[in-house]
């Protein structure tokens, strides 16, 4: 019996591999946007990063290394399946990609709290 499409393992890493790009993407001005209070407003800067030791907003952070992970080893997943001679097995690589990306944020976790 044949897998419908949308509930192929490998349907699921290139949803979540194009949801955390856009994550990633929306982050990027508000990232900057804080970069630049270290350059223009010190004091401002300091009441932001005050914000940061919130237990949500480190969570969030977690998320987002989440994201910047499985973003990453997504991609290199599909750079392997254009570039190696050999390929193991596309669901292979994209467990590999979401367990290493589970234990990169699990680590960041526990420093964080």
């Amino acid at each position: 019996m044949k897998t419908p499409a949308r509930a192929h393992p490998l349907w699921v890493a290139f949803i979540v591999h194009r949801v955390s790009g856009v994550g990633l993407a929306l982050f990027l001005p508000l990232h900057f946007w804080v970069l630049a209070m270290a350059m223009t407003d010190p004091d401002r800067l300091d009441g932001f990063l005050h914000l940061t030791e919130n237990s949500v907003v480190k969570l969030a952070e977690v998320g987002l290394v989440f994201g910047l992970v499985v973003h990453m080893f997504g991609g290199l997943r599909l750079m392997a399946l254009e570039w190696l001679p050999w390929t193991p097995s596309q669901k292979t690589l994209a467990a590999m990609a979401v367990a290493i990306s589970f234990l990169i944020a699990g680590l960041f976790f526990m420093k964080a709290i």
